[in-house]
């Protein structure tokens, strides 16, 4: 899987459940919500446009920040 890391414009513990919810209903991602940063790192096969798409589902600002490297 690649790990991807992207910005989404999350403001309150709503907007993170929001994220959540579509990353489940894509399924079988692992993924990791860090809301103070306004980051969500993504495992996934998926490919960055199908997770940003989703992303922006949620109605928030996305982009994408680039492969998260793996220590």
């Amino acid at each position: 899987f690649q790990k991807h890391e992207f910005f989404v414009d999350m403001t309150c513990e709503g907007c993170s459940n929001a994220v959540t919810r579509v990353l489940h209903r894509l399924g079988g991602e692992s993924f990791d919500i860090d809301l103070p940063n306004k980051k969500v790192c993504i495992d996934s096969e998926h490919s960055v446009d199908t997770l940003l798409e989703t992303l922006k589902k949620t109605g928030k600002n996305a982009s994408y920040l680039g492969e998260k490297t793996v220590q």
